[in-house]
């Protein structure tokens, strides 16, 4: 049977990111483990407790060891940490063997692999990704900061903008998210402070020095380059670890409002934007014309099946006293999350450099409304002039043009009650009033302003 048949999550044939593999594969994780092993033998080398000799072993066997020999082991063991320890033993003397574990818990193996990997795995992987993507979106921003289209609130047609402004939005948001991720795996945290995160075991080691347990556990830590909780049971505090998540899923919420924007704007009666295709490319089994958004749908669904992880890992904050099972399952979901995302991330920025922006479309679409747009800036400039009802006087005026079909202009035009105050009107503030084409605000640039900032911002990461 072959890898692909023998899957049975699609994250494994289907959304995978190869270069996640060195971080959230059960051999990877193998492997992370170990490195906690590792980092223990040699802080108690560092502090004269362990030859150099056997911690070579240690370490040599714990860069060895591989998922496969665990897997086997934990077939006896029905423990999977005690299996990983076992595996290490195996290939060490017996003079070295004591010292594997020594004064472990499990999770301080745990917690600290899963610290570290998911912290290496957005840094080395996942903060890269964003990046990219947000690159694309700069580029696209300011690219089409002066194209004009109609912004929608609800559905309908409001008032003008830029499709660049639009577009900054999402380099905004994004580059937050940015930020935040990364914060997020920084602030990750390990542990070495035994079964219930007191130190009953390293103070055995330590009698007589009572700073030492605490001074071990930052020792064992900084070899890895992991920070040790404040204080910790036998699992470290699951909030950095719920800021980890969120961090994760509110980033791929960004991703997928962007998406349901995006192909709304494909729809046949909208088509102002659209991906170009690949040579090949089929849209349905049976009408060849067919140009479906799939991989912005593709990207939703994602989002739909993985965005309430976020709420089982808020309920994995829940541990009865020092610590029970019930997140040591669902935790295990975590590195998938992080694959998908990833994959996503990846999809989207591919689309985005193949996104072909109809600037001809956009502006038909506008002019649908672009007679009613004057409503707003009519309203605000006959208040600021005096006029003591201008909100209802132009409410009544945009009915009246609906049922006489005729421009809000032509009809305000026609009511000489309200001449007194067009004539205050500033020749600019007329020109805006009556052009719908000009009154765009500041989109354009804040488009500009914003992707500056954010190239700004993000330019060491």
């Amino acid at each position: 049977m072959n890898e692909l048949s023998a899957a049975f999550s699609p994250t494994d044939y289907r959304y995978a990111v190869p270069e996640l593999r060195d971080f959230c594969t059960e051999a990877a994780f193998v492997k992370y483990k170990a490195r906690v092993e590792a980092a223990v033998a040699r802080a108690f080398a560092k502090r004269g407790i362990l030859r150099e000799e056997l911690c070579d072993e240690i370490v040599e066997a714990a860069s060895k060891v591989t998922a496969e020999e665990v897997r086997a082991e934990e077939q006896k063991t029905r423990h999977d940490i005690r299996a990983l320890v076992n595996a290490i033993r195996n290939r060490v003397s017996d003079e070295a063997k004591p010292f594997v574990h020594l004064s472990a818990t499990s999770y301080d193996i745990v917690d600290t692999a899963n610290a570290l990997r998911y912290k290496n795995a957005v840094q080395k992987v996942i903060l890269p990704e964003m990046l990219a993507l947000e690159r694309v979106w700069i580029e696209l921003a300011r690219r089409e900061k002066e194209t004009l289209q109609i912004g929608r609130t609800h559905g309908q047609h409001a008032e003008p903008l830029t499709f660049g402004f639009a577009i900054s939005q999402y380099v905004s948001r994004w580059g937050s998210r940015i930020l935040r991720l990364r914060e997020a795996s920084e602030n990750l945290v390990g542990k070495f402070s035994g079964a219930v995160g007191a130190y009953n075991a390293t103070s055995l080691l330590f009698d007589g020095d009572p700073d030492a347990p605490e001074e071990f556990e930052r020792e064992v830590l900084s070899l890895l380059g992991v920070k040790p909780a404040a204080v910790s049971t036998q699992i470290v505090p699951p909030e950095p670890l719920c800021d980890f998540v969120h961090a994760v899923v509110s980033s791929f919420s960004v991703l997928a409002n962007f998406c349901d924007d995006i192909r709304h704007l494909q729809r046949t009666e909208i088509a102002e934007v659209r991906e170009r295709v690949a040579e090949g490319q089929v849209g349905s089994s049976t009408m060849p014309h067919k140009r479906n958004p799939a991989g912005l749908e593709g990207v939703k669904s994602l989002w739909k099946r993985f965005m309430p992880q976020v709420v089982t890992t808020h309920l994995d904050q829940i541990s009865e006293h020092q610590r029970d099972l019930t997140n040591s399952a669902s935790q295990r979901y975590t590195q998938e999350l992080l694959v998908v995302f990833a994959y996503c991330v990846r999809r989207l920025t591919g689309i985005s450099k193949r996104l072909e922006v109809d600037r001809a479309r956009m502006l038909a679409n506008f002019q649908i409304s672009a007679g009613d747009i004057v409503a707003e800036p009519l309203y605000i400039l006959l208040s600021y002039y005096g006029h003591p009802d201008a909100h209802e006087f132009v409410r009544r005026k945009s009915l009246q043009a609906y049922e006489e079909r005729k421009s809000l202009r032509e009809v305000v035009e026609r009511a000489d009650e309200i001449l007194p105050y067009l004539r205050k009107f500033t020749s600019e503030q007329r020109a805006k009033v009556f052009d719908a084409e000009k009154y765009v605000g500041r989109a354009a640039e804040k488009a500009e302003r914003v992707a500056s900032y954010w190239e700004e911002v993000l330019k060491g990461l």
